[in-house]
């Protein structure tokens, strides 16, 4: 079990036992937080689903409207026009036989990687070293494609990657703590809209279950999950 310390026990004194609205819940988690860095905020969404059935997992990614707040380093396999378009969209990492011998080698210099579809032949063989890391290039993720620029662009501009876990629960990126409360209630609201967007067919009683938003050092302050829109307004 974690031990944390006492600025971590005196920030969960703060926290009301009631669920708060998304807006209410991004300032006090801004004011409770007393890390001396900038936290990375993260959405804790429990799900009414069973992941060890096929026809209820649950996974995607959603471009957040102000940023990850994350610099994104981006590898793209390409050869020809793909990887110069590539090299000018600002891709990290361009290549294909060289790239594969860094990864082979243990060389990780990058946080996600797209590639173009005649290239996953090779990349294909790279699976049980990207796999687990979770950077392999994925068609249904828009990181297998023809239009690189495109992919780069997103995936630089904020776009992330969520997946329920074997408990049912999505933990998402919703920003750092240096957002403004309104910014990070705004990232909520288009994570939150995803999720409800992509429910399984098959989940049965209720889908949202609880809501958590927490920071890197900071402690999980309960969200309200009826709330699924007018994500930031505040609290009459």
């Amino acid at each position: 079990m974690t031990k944390h310390g006492k600025k971590y026990a005196e920030a969960e004194k703060q926290i009301p036992a009631e669920a708060l609205r998304p807006l209410e819940a991004m300032k006090l988690l801004k004011e409770i937080s007393t890390a001396n860095f900038d936290e990375t905020v993260t959405g804790d969404f429990r799900l009414g689903i069973d992941t060890r059935q096929a026809d209820q997992q649950l996974r995607g990614t959603v471009s957040l409207p102000n940023g990850s707040g994350k610099t994104v380093r981006v590898a793209v396999f390409a050869e020809g026009e793909a990887a110069r378009a590539a090299e000018e969209a600002g891709a990290d990492i361009v290549g294909t036989d060289e790239l594969m011998q860094q990864i082979q080698a243990g060389e990780f210099n990058f946080d996600a990687a797209v590639a173009t579809p005649d290239q996953m032949g090779k990349v294909g063989r790279l699976g049980k070293i990207l796999g687990p890391r979770g950077l392999m290039p994925n068609p249904k993720l828009g990181t297998v494609t023809n239009d690189v620029v495109k992919a780069i662009n997103e995936l630089k501009g904020g776009r992330v990657e969520y997946r329920a876990d074997r408990y049912g629960i999505a933990h998402v990126i919703l920003g750092k703590v240096s957002f403004t409360p309104e910014q990070l209630a705004e990232n909520y609201g288009a994570v939150y809209d995803e999720i409800l967007r992509m429910k399984p067919a098959a989940a049965k009683g209720k889908y949202v279950k609880s809501v958590t938003v927490s920071g890197t050092m900071t402690p999980g302050v309960a969200v309200d999950s009826t709330v699924t829109r007018a994500y930031t307004e505040a609290a009459e």
